[in-house]
Formats: structure tokens, sequence, C-alpha cells
């Protein structure tokens, strides 16, 4: 059987060894372009902070809608980042990186990472869904706001409801993350097709599990601490995490390969 296109192009890319705390070195690099061209990140980091906060608002009193709202914020943001990607490349390759860099990232001829999006979002609707279901069918009293969610399900005293929840939300993260990783800014950097671009990502978090589990914990805690300093944190996390995102990506995967590939049509 011929090996399908998807499967050609992730084996161009080879990836690279790296330590166990590779991930710190990721963060102090994107601190370092934030500090380098920062307007377009805290412009980044100001509109992401304004709609979690308009969320915040809008379902303040609707505990499954301000919980699927979140969960598809947090799932799609890596996405909505892609302009300080292209950023940090540009000041990889010593071009200017302003806003005119984050801009050019969204090309009107290019859906891939609008198709990787969608997907993205469907993920997130999958796990809002499974997780709507497990509280609401096991829980022991209605849960309408979410201090009645904090005190029937994780202050309970009794019962397994809130380990099964958590347990469930990592099995269901964990592919997410394994897809997204290294694929969207690898998206941005060269025209692989978005099954060629997860796979690469598939790859890398199976070569290295544990500087990638240590690196979504580092992603999950700090835009936890950014919102909890009451989403002010996510002006400067938001575009911190994004820039780190793509010196993960330039870190872990060796690109060379593909330029030796035949030119081809891609989506």
């Amino acid at each position: 059987m011929r090996d399908t296109r998807a499967l050609e192009e992730t084996r161009s890319f080879r990836v690279r060894p790296i330590p166990l705390l590779r991930p710190f070195g990721w963060l102090a690099r994107g601190a370092r372009d934030l500090a380098l061209s920062p307007l377009p990140g805290l412009m980044h980091g100001l509109a992401f902070a304004a709609f979690a906060a308009a969320l915040l608002w809008l379902a303040r009193d609707r505990f499954w809608l301000l919980a699927g709202a979140f969960s598809g914020f947090l799932i799609v943001a890596p996405v909505l980042a892609t302009g300080l990607y292209n950023v940090s490349r540009a000041i990889e390759r010593g071009r200017p990186a302003g806003l005119g860099s984050a801009l050019a990232a969204w090309r009107p001829d290019d859906h891939r990472l609008v198709v990787f999006g969608l997907l993205l979002g469907l993920a997130g609707t999958g796990w809002v869904l499974t997780s709507a279901a497990l509280i609401t069918g096991f829980a022991p009293a209605p849960i309408d706001k979410p201090a009645d969610f904090v005190r029937v399900v994780l202050l309970a005293e009794q019962g397994w409801l809130f380990e099964a929840w958590v347990l469930l939300g990592g099995v269901l993260a964990a592919p997410v993350f394994a897809s997204s990783v290294v694929a969207i800014p690898l998206l941005l950097d060269r025209k692989v097709s978005v099954m060629g671009a997860v796979l690469t990502s598939w790859r890398v978090c199976m070569e290295h599990p544990a500087p990638m589990a240590l690196w979504a914990a580092l992603l999950m805690g700090l835009t936890l601490a950014g919102m909890a300093l009451a989403l002010v944190g996510l002006v400067v996390v938001v575009p911190w995490l994004a820039h780190a995102s793509w010196h993960a990506y330039r870190d872990l995967v060796d690109v060379s390969g593909w330029d030796s590939l035949p030119t081809r049509a891609w989506r």
C-alpha cells in the first residue's frame, strides 16, 4: 500500500532531541521576543482579556455556558495567536516585527488555519457536552451556577464525581494537545497539509513525553494564573506563551528535509 501524502510529509521532518527542562528555555525566549516587540503581543493579550471578561459577564449565572465558552476559548486560543508566531519568526530572521507581521500571518488564500481552528472548536464542544452529561447525570443536586459546582462537586465530602471529571478532562485534553502543540506554527512556517502537521505534532509528543508533559503543565498553570489575576494577567501571559510556543516548534522540528520534497499542491 502506498504511503499517504500526510505520512510522506511528516517523514520529511526530523524531531530533534531535547532535555527534560528545555520548556523553561522556551519561556525565556518567549519573554525576550515579547520585550523586543511588545505592541502586537500586548494588543493580542488585551483582546484575549477583554473577550474573557465579556464571556464571564454574559455567562456569570449559567455555569455550563460559562464552562463551554472558556473551554472553547482555551482550545482555539493557540490558533488565534498565529500572528504572534509570525512576529517571532520575523525576529528570528532579523526582519521588522510589528503589527504588520502579525496581520501578514492571515493570508486570505490560506484556509488551513481556519480548518484547524474549526477542528479544535469541535473538540472543545465535544468536551463540554461530555462534561455536562457527566456532572448533570451524577451530581447529587442541580448545578446551575459556578458556586453550585464548587459546593456540590468540588467540595463534596464523599463521592468520586470531581475526580472522574478531572480524569475525563485529562483523557480528552491529551490528544488535543498532542495534535496541536507544534502543528499551528508548522502550518504557518511550511505549506504542509493539516494532517501532515498533526502527525508531526504527535511524533513530537511520542518521542518526548516527559518534556511535553512539563510544557503542557506550564501552559495550563500560567494560563490559570493569568485568569486568577482578575484576567489582567492574560494581557502578558497570552503573548508570552504564544512566542514561547514558536520557539518550542523551532527547537523540536527540523524542517530542513521539507525543502527537498517536490513542489505539489496543498490545502
